[in-house]
This record gives structure tokens, C-alpha cells and sequence, in this order.
């Protein structure tokens, strides 16, 4: 039995004869051998003593420390296929989160050795050296005993081995299987037990959660749970996922943990109380209160987890770059950069662009050689003109100042590329910064190649080939994009946020995940995007030219709602004749108000696809009559009853005309409901 295990898992003697070469714990038909490819090298490991010798085909490595523990299993390096391989395909198949722990019993008990081996007691306070006498599956814990002479290390002098003995006894002398260390065993035949070990320490460490089973219990616990957790925490060791991102991840997973752990002790004491007396109906509603905190913290957790959602929703991140503001005398200097400045390129600089006014024989100018000492030597009201030629920057380029960022020449002659991993490209935080005549390609990045967080950022005549995702304008920012090229994002290439303005004019995005993707506005703590879209060319990109997001929540609760079905038809704009005349000609007004705003001028001929344009013309004015109505609704609700219909019918500036659809994977529009 036990030699057919083995062989199931790759790991049986020679007699099993030679296999063809595969990796992982599985092939995608039937289980497959255990390679050497299963690991990394043998050099990340910290003693590849392991390498090279017959019989185990596991790194080991030896822990550091006065003691002389015994050299371990190195199973801590997994790649990623060969963990979601042992958890979809031997653990937990297709098992509910309240059936976790028997399927990982199941499989412990075909894999793991029951008895006779070693391993070190890993804790944050001390290392221990034990022995396997026993394996209680179903709890998922050792018994073990002592290995004597008794090896102990410990950073705190007064822990001895007789304090040892005493948790030990504590403990019934029964130890987590996730707090164990295999000891190494150059022969093999403890192989899978080391791997079974850390599937399981990984599994509870990294991937389950306490409250899992109390979430609902369907039998796709690992697609709903497993894999996107799997999945966010090696695309966060690889430098995939933006540090900030990380970062609120951490806090709302212990921020979860701390309110799960505080509902579970209301609870306990609810049960113990007279539900009917007065401390038992304060005690309902504060865990009414935590389950609510809890569930909105789940809901942001799994936002993050999930690989499309955490870039269509992203995160705030507060950009804390300082600006300098005017010098002390209000004098304006012009930074030229260049790789190689020669005598003819002066001579043109000078004809065409530094003293093309006499006054200008008197300016400033500063020379750079680097693009980055160049912008970090501005202040405001600068301009930095940068010479054709390929400059290569690592980590963020940030403009904090109103200055200029000029390219002396077409932009494919002017070539900024960002290489070495970072979370972003291009910072804007200044009040009025304008960047033209430039191509800026991205590598390597974790975020967009611009983002602009607050003021306006004017960008023209620019080729911006992108990498993660392209432009995000931050709420409250301003976004001008004309006669530009854009490319190649892997999430939307333009974000627009709540509360932000964007205007593209004459401008291709092409070839990127979706086109356009404007972010839900419809919460009452948000405030309308301003939106102007003319004459652009949105084409071959994966999903739609331009994405609405949009919440399916809202509707539920309006529908939920006392007399919910009957106001929310009447905040659902209809074209069809089904909602009232109040509402169509609402709609109808702020059609034409939006439509007038081009001119005439703009207003696209009869041969020009104009589908596309009215069709997102109408689903966004009509969000913005939902909007508004929301709000008379909320202030009517405060008491403020007459509301300021023309303002609000003003908050969402749309300009969408003469845009070109052509080829998008899904269309020319789409929302995306979450």
C-alpha cells in the first residue's frame, strides 16, 4: 500500500522504472511523478546539501543557530502550479469549507508516515527538536516525545528544558502539524510526509480564514476561496500587485480577524444571557453592528483577492510627493535635456524654442544629462525640454510642480522607458502640468503608466505604450489627452474615477484590456465624473471600447426597499415608453443639452458611426439622472425640500461625439455590475 503510494506520488523506488518527465503533483489526466522541476534550484535554498544525492529528491537546509539541529526539508519554495495542483487535485477537490478538515485528514492518512520520524518545534519564541510517536489525523496534530539529549534554542536565557516539558505537558505532548519541520532524510522515504506537512502549514497560514465556515457552505470552496487567495499571494511575492494594495490587504485582513474574534465573544456571551432582557438586546444590536463591519470588510477582501476586480476598483493610494512651489523670486528656468548635445541641435534649440522672443536671451537655462535630476530640479512654472534621444529611468518619475515636460521633436524620437520593478511610472500631484512630444514606454509595473492623483495633467501629441493598466485619473483630478496614441494596457486604458474630469480629444486607445473604463458613481459619497469624449478612435481592444461599473447591490436594495419596486422603476431611465413622461423628458433635456455642447461643428456626418456614441451618451446621461434623483431623494429625506434641479442636471459635463468604435472584442459598450 505504502509503496503504491509513493508511486502515485512520484516518489517510489527505482523499480517503478523510468518515467517520462513531468512537473508538479499532478498532469492534468492523472497524478504524475515528482520531479526535480517540482523546485526552484537548489542555489535559493540556504544548503543544497540535499541536491544531487540518491534516493530524496528534496533541497535541505540547515537552521541557523548555536544549536546543531539536524538538516531539514526545504518546502518552502513552491511554485504556484504545484500548489494549486495538490489543493484542486489530492486535498480538497471539490469539498465544502466545512468538509476542509476531513478532506486533509483524508489525505494525511494515505501520505503521511504515522510514526518514527523527526522534526523541529518551529515557534516565534523558540526551536525544539522532537519525535513522531503518533499522528492524530482528524485533529491534524503530532504526538511526539522528546528527542534526548534535549536540543532547544531559544533567544530568551530563562527558557530552559524543563520549560519544555512543562507546555509539552500542557499540551498532552500533541503539536500542530504546522508548526513541525521534517527533519531531513536523505533515503526518500520521507519525502511525501514533508511535502504533506507544508501543504498543510501553507494552507492554514496563508489561505484559510476562521470564518470560513460560516460563510455559505457550497461544494466550490476551492474556486471560491482557494485559488484567488492562492493566486493573490504569489502574485504578491512576484511584485505583481501594487505595495499599497498589499498594504490595505494586511490591515483589512487583521482588521477582520480582530472583529471576527470580537462578534465570536458576543456571541458566546449572547447565548449565555437572557436574550429578552436588556443586556441581551444591547448585546443583538452591537453584533448586528460587528457582523455588519465584518461583512463589508469581507466584501473589500475579496475585491482584492479576485485578479480582475482588484484592478477594476483598485485602492486609493495618497501620493505624498511635496511640491516645491514658485522660487523666492518668482524666476523661471528652462531644463534641456540631453544624451548628447552637439553643436547643430544647440543651434536649433536656440532658433526654435529658446529664444524665439528677445526677451527670452535673458531666461535661465539649465542643462542635464539625466532625466530625472532634471525634473527634480524644477520648481514652478519650469520647463524641461528634453532632447531626441532613449532615456531610460528607474522608480517613479513624479511631477509635483506646474511645470512642462516637452519633447524636442516627434514623440517616437523622444523615448522614456521605466525598467526595474516599481508600483508606478508617472506621478502628477501639481496644479497645472502639461506633457507633449513624448513616448513613454512602461515595463515591469505594477500600476498605470500615469496617474493623476490631484490638479490637471494636460497631455498631448504623446504615445504612451503601457504595461499594467494606462492613464487612472484619481478622483478630483483633471485629465486632458489629445492627439495621443495608447496602448497595450493589460487592465483599461483610461481609468476614470468619481468626482474627476477627463477629456480626450483626437486620440487612439488601442489593444488593451477594455478601452474606457469609468468606476461607479452612483453612492451618494461620490460625485459625478465630468466626461468629454470627441473624435478619438477606441479600437481592438479585448473587451469594450468604454465599461460603466455599475453595482447590482444598489438595485437589490432599492428593490428591497419600502415601495422599492415602484421607485426604482422611476429612477430607471426608459426609452421605450415604459417610464413616466417626468423621466423621459428629463432624459431627453439633458440629451440634447450634452449633444449641444459640441457645437455644430462636432456633430458627426451621416456616414460616421455614430452608434456607438449615443449609445454611451445615453447610458451615462441616464446614470446621471439616476444620480440626481437619488440625491433629491436623500436631501428630501433631511428635510431639504427643493432642490436645485438645473445645478444638478449641470454635474455631469458629457461631450461624446464623433468617436470611431471599430473591433472591440464586446462591442462599443458595456457595464460591468459587481
Amino acid at each position: 500500500m505504502a509503496e503504491g503510494l509513493l508511486a502515485g506520488f512520484g516518489l517510489g523506488s527505482e523499480a517503478m522504472g523510468p518515467q517520462p518527465e513531468r512537473t508538479g503533483w499532478a498532469a492534468e489526466e492523472e497524478p504524475a511523478p515528482l520531479q526535480k522541476a517540482l523546485f526552484q534550484d537548489g542555489d535559493s535554498c540556504s544548503d543544497s546539501s540535499g541536491d544531487g544525492r540518491p534516493g530524496s529528491r528534496l533541497p535541505s537546509f540547515v537552521l541557523q543557530g548555536k544549536t546543531s539541529f539536524p538538516e531539514l526539508f526545504q518546502t518552502g519554495h513552491l511554485l504556484f502550479y504545484e500548489r494549486f495542483a495538490a489543493y484542486q487535485d489530492y486535498i480538497l477537490a471539490d469539498c465544502k469549507a466545512s468538509e476542509v478538515r476531513e478532506f486533509t485528514a483524508e489525505f494525511l492518512e494515505k501520505v503521511l508516515e504515522p510514526c518514527g520520524w523527526r522534526a523541529v518545534w518551529h515557534t516565534n519564541v523558540f526551536e525544539v527538536l522532537v519525535e513522531v510517536t503518533d499522528v492524530d489525523f482528524g485533529a491534524l496534530k503530532a504526538v511526539v516525545r522528546l528527542v534526548e539529549p534535549c536540543l532547544c534554542e531559544s533567544p530568551l536565557s530563562t527558557f530552559t528544558p524543563e520549560c519544555v516539558r512543562e507546555l509539552l505537558d500542557l499540551k498532552a505532548w500533541r503539536l500542530p502539524l504546522q508548526e513541525l519541520w521534517v527533519a531531513f532524510d536523505s533515503s526518500g522515504a520521507l519525502d511525501q510526509t514533508a511535502l504533506a506537512v507544508e501543504h498543510v502549514r501553507f494552507f492554514y497560514e496563508h489561505i484559510w480564514r476562521s470564518w470560513d465556515e460560516e460563510e455559505e457552505d457550497e461544494y466550490d470552496y476551492f474556486v471560491r476561496c482557494v485559488e484567488p487567495r492562492l493566486r493573490l499571494h504569489y502574485d504578491i511575492l512576484e511584485d505583481r500587485v501594487p505595495s499599497g494594495l498589499v498594504a490595505d490587504y494586511r490591515g483589512l485582513l487583521a482588521q477582520c480577524e480582530e472583529i471576527y474574534g470580537d462578534f465570536l465573544s458576543l456571541r458566546s456571551s449572547l447565548s449565555a444571557c437572557d436574550s429578552d432582557s436588556e443586556q441581551g438586546n444591547l448585546s443583538m444590536v452591537e453584533g448586528l453592528k460587528l457582523y455588519s463591519e465584518m461583512e463589508q470588510l469581507k466584501q473589500k477582501l475579496k475585491l482584492i483577492e479576485n485578479p480582475l476586480l482588484r484592478y477594476v476598483f483598485g485602492y486609493q493610494k495618497n501620493s505624498n510627493i511635496q511640491a516645491k512651489g514658485a522660487r523666492p523670486h518668482g524666476q523661471k528656468v528652462t531644463h534641456v535635456v540631453a544624451s548628447t548635445l552637439t553643436a547643430g541641435l544647440l543651434g536649433s534649440l536656440l532658433r526654435d524654442r529658446l529664444c524665439r522672443e528677445p526677451q527670452e536671451e535673458e531666461a535661465e537655462i539649465q542643462f542635464h544629462r539625466d532625466l530625472l535630476s532634471a525634473v527634480g530640479a524644477c520648481y514652478e512654472g519650469d520647463t524641461v525640454i528634453v532632447c531626441p534621444g532613449h532615456y531610460v529611468v528607474h522608480g517613479p518619475f513624479a511631477l509635483a510642480d506646474s511645470i512642462e515636460l516637452e519633447g524636442f521633436g516627434l514623440p517616437d524620437d523622444i523615448v522614456i522607458e521605466q525598467r526595474g520593478k516599481g508600483d508606478t511610472f508617472v506621478d502628477c500631484t501639481g496644479a497645472d502640468v502639461r506633457i507633449a512630444n513624448i513616448k513613454f514606454v512602461q515595463h515591469d509595473a505594477v500600476e498605470g503608466i500615469l496617474i493623476i492623483h490631484r490638479g490637471r495633467t494636460a497631455v498631448e501629441n504623446c504615445v504612451l505604450q503601457c504595461e499594467t493598466t494606462g492613464v487612472t485619473v484619481r478622483t478630483s483630478a483633471e485629465f486632458l489627452m489629445k492627439t495621443s496614441d495608447l496602448y497595450g494596457a493589460k487592465g483599461a486604458g483610461v481609468e476614470i474615477y468619481p468626482g474627476s474630469t477627463c477629456t480626450l480629444s483626437d486620440s487612439g486607445i488601442h489593444h488593451c484590456k477594455e478601452g474606457i473604463l469609468i468606476k461607479d458613481f452612483l453612492d451618494e459619497h461620490y460625485d459625478l465624473p465630468k466626461i468629454s469624449m470627441v473624435n478619438n478612435i477606441i479600437h481592438n481592444n479585448e473587451g469594450y471600447g468604454v465599461v460603466l461599473v455599475k453595482p447590482t447591490i444598489f438595485s437589490d436594495l432599492q428593490e428591497s426597499a419600502p415601495g422599492g419596486a415602484g421607485e426604482n422603476k422611476a429612477l430607471e431611465p426608459q426609452t421605450s415608453g415604459e417610464g413616466d413622461a417626468a423621466g423621459r423628458a428629463d432624459l431627453e433635456e439633458l440629451m440634447e443639452c450634452a449633444a449641444g455642447r459640441a457645437g455644430p461643428g462636432a456633430r458627426p456626418g451621416p456616414s460616421e458611426p455614430v452608434e456607438g456614441n449615443l449609445e454611451i451618451l445615453s447610458e451615462l446621461v441616464a446614470a446621471s439622472t439616476r444620480k440626481g434623483r437619488m440625491e433629491r431623494k436623500r436631501l428630501s429625506k433631511l428635510g431639504i425640500t427643493q432642490a436645485d434641479d438645473s445645478l444638478m442636471s449641470q454635474d455631469m459635463f458629457v461631450r461624446i461625439v464623433g468617436n470611431q468604435f471599430k473591433w472591440n472584442g464586446k462591442g462599443s459598450f458595456g457595464t460591468f455590475l459587481f
